[in-house]
């Protein structure tokens, strides 16, 4: 008994040893708000309906909201715009008039006319969040109703009105998780290749694969995108601290003709990035099974 004891406290306190960490992906193409009308508690769900240019930050939404004391749902069409939502409420021929209304916003500059295109359709109803952009939380908002000037505030209380979302969730030891979207980009695209755990703290090396720009008109949109590894640093008790990123490819930084070189025991790889115009040639030696980066001239 006494031996089995030593034996399991040297497993615990044993530095460098890696504890279970995994990576879960889940695209999100819909969403359920709280919020307020004019002070009364709603709920919203909104879905990703589709683009109509080549523009994943603008894209059509379809969906209902109602008052949490009734619950019964009006539905909603609307847009998505870099952050700022348009949602309308066309009456009993709603699906008719909304699908004649969507037919009218065929490009970007289609939806800087939103506002004007949708009066020929008389909407019922109109909330719109976000207006402002300056991300805050709860997301400021305006209620109209048809044939009524008096505006009526509206809330969302969230910070991040996206509808369609690549969610990476980190799961962690001690019952946590994370969410790469939230602590460091909207793309997505990591995947999980090891992790440390230590005196001085637990760390988490990712590789990711992602979109340079969710425009796909946009700069870099066509392009092969961003590649490269992340290091994310967390407490003894698996705290978020930071990230740091090591690029190997990238269009937004014109970094190209990468050479890679593996071990062959397949635990370090080697990067020689060429020089580009954002930074000299450098080198990344990526140590997998400590889950360490080393940049270097």
């Amino acid at each position: 008994m006494k031996k089995l004891l030593i034996v399991l406290l040297l497993s615990f306190f044993l530095p460098g040893k890696s504890q279970k960490v995994e990576l879960k992906t889940v695209t999100d193409s819909s969403q359920i708000f709280k919020g307020e009308i004019a002070g009364a508690p709603v709920t919203l769900e909104l879905h990703y309906d589709g683009i109509p240019d080549c523009n994943l930050y603008q894209h059509f939404v379809e969906g209902w909201y109602y008052y949490d004391k009734y619950q019964k749902k009006i539905p909603l069409t609307g847009l998505y715009d870099y952050g700022k939502l348009s949602l309308y409420n066309f009456g009993p021929k709603h699906k008719q008039i909304s699908n004649q209304f969507k037919e009218k916003i065929n490009s970007p500059q289609d939806i800087e006319k939103t506002a004007e295109i949708v009066k020929n359709f008389t909407p019922k109803e109109t909330i719109l969040f976000g207006q402002d952009q300056t991300q805050k939380n709860p997301i400021s908002g305006s209620f109209y109703l048809e044939n009524k000037d008096k505006v009526q505030s509206a809330k969302l209380f969230t910070g991040n009105d996206m509808i369609y979302r690549y969610n990476n969730y980190l799961i962690l030891p001690n019952h946590k998780r994370i969410n790469t979207f939230d602590i460091i980009n909207q793309y997505g695209g990591n995947e999980l290749i090891s992790s440390i755990s230590g005196e001085k703290g637990n760390r988490v090396l990712l590789y990711f694969e992602h979109s340079s720009n969710l425009n796909a008109c946009g700069r870099c949109g066509a392009s092969e995108g961003e590649k490269g590894y992340r290091l994310l640093y967390f407490t003894k008790d698996w705290n978020y601290k930071r990230y740091e990123e090591f690029l190997t490819e990238s269009c937004l930084e014109n970094i190209y003709d990468t050479t890679k070189t593996k071990s062959k025991d397949g635990k370090t790889i080697m990067y020689k990035i060429g020089k580009s115009n954002s930074s000299p040639a450098y080198t990344l030696t990526v140590d997998i099974k400590n889950a360490a980066v080393t940049k270097s001239k």
